[in-house]
């Protein structure tokens, strides 16, 4: 049987005993030399998830579909940690007449008990990965409670800055040239000029976004709508005051967000958020 060897971990996992991808190789090689497989290639996902199917190698392998007949992996958590993917993966072998092998759990997908444990088994991946997620987005909630009141000098949780702002040493500082872009865009809406106006007149005068683009409806809105200027960060539905300069005051800044939902025609669209004053 010619197999199509699959070896994969993630970032998570690469300080982990037993998931390093040269562990991984060196069993499988022996596994397909003990019973006699060819191998037809590695195909070796480093840093990749298991939750989707966004994996350069395991895209290539299931293309080169045709040209080997079996998959073969360490476990079954190795290709894939959602039932749902490994469900089509299998429906697509299953047309294509080909096998899927998995060293550890010693199942063969050829027979139906083989395939009916699989996707228990891959259940049960999907449950655990999930559960470790939610365990890390709780973590992340409490971290977020704590910080509005730490001192710690690293208070942004990987906050991605932004227009206006920079990160040093772990905190929200001040990029004045850009807070005044910001200051403007501000008055202008409370004063009566529309989004789209606003756009053209900061493309005009040569204000573009910090990543040399211009200006748009989109990213114009999200600068609108975001606390970090009235001196909030905001994590999920939590604020954290933050200690640079806010570009205006929190009354102001709720003041803007109720005109901007005013001008929503459908009342069951309006989203309003706003801060503490």
């Amino acid at each position: 049987m010619k197999v199509a060897v699959y070896i994969r971990v993630s970032t998570e996992e690469q300080a982990k005993e037993g998931f390093s991808l040269d562990a991984q190789k060196q069993v499988l090689t022996d596994y397909c030399e003990a019973l006699d497989y060819e191998i037809y290639r590695y195909y070796v996902d480093d840093g990749y998830s298991g939750r989707n199917t966004r994996r350069p190698a395991y895209r290539q392998m299931m293309d080169d579909i045709g040209d080997w007949d079996s998959i073969l992996v360490l476990k079954m958590d190795r290709i894939h940690r959602n039932t749902r993917n490994f469900i089509e993966m299998m429906d697509k072998l299953n047309k294509k007449d080909k096998n899927f092998v998995s060293k550890n759990e010693t199942l063969n997908t050829k027979t139906p008990t083989g395939r009916f444990v699989m996707q228990l088994i891959e259940g049960i991946a999907q449950l655990e990965s999930e559960q470790i997620g939610e365990r890390t987005r709780d973590g992340m909630r409490q971290k977020a409670e704590m910080l509005g009141t730490s001192d710690d000098e690293k208070r942004t949780m990987g906050f991605t800055p932004p227009f206006g702002y920079k990160i040093v040493d772990g905190r929200l500082t001040d990029v004045e040239e850009e807070q005044l872009i910001v200051s403007s865009i501000f008055s202008r809406y409370g004063s009566g000029e529309t989004i789209d106006f606003i756009c053209y007149s900061l493309n005009k005068e040569g204000n573009i976004t910090r990543k040399g683009n211009p200006w748009n409806k989109y990213n114009l809105r999200n600068i609108l709508h975001n606390p970090v200027y009235a001196g909030f960060m905001r994590w999920d539905d939590i604020l954290i005051s933050h200690d640079a300069s806010a570009v205006l005051s929190p009354s102001e800044f709720n003041h803007i967000q109720h005109l901007i939902a005013s001008k929503v025609r459908d009342p069951k669209k309006r989203h309003i958020n706003t801060v503490p004053e």
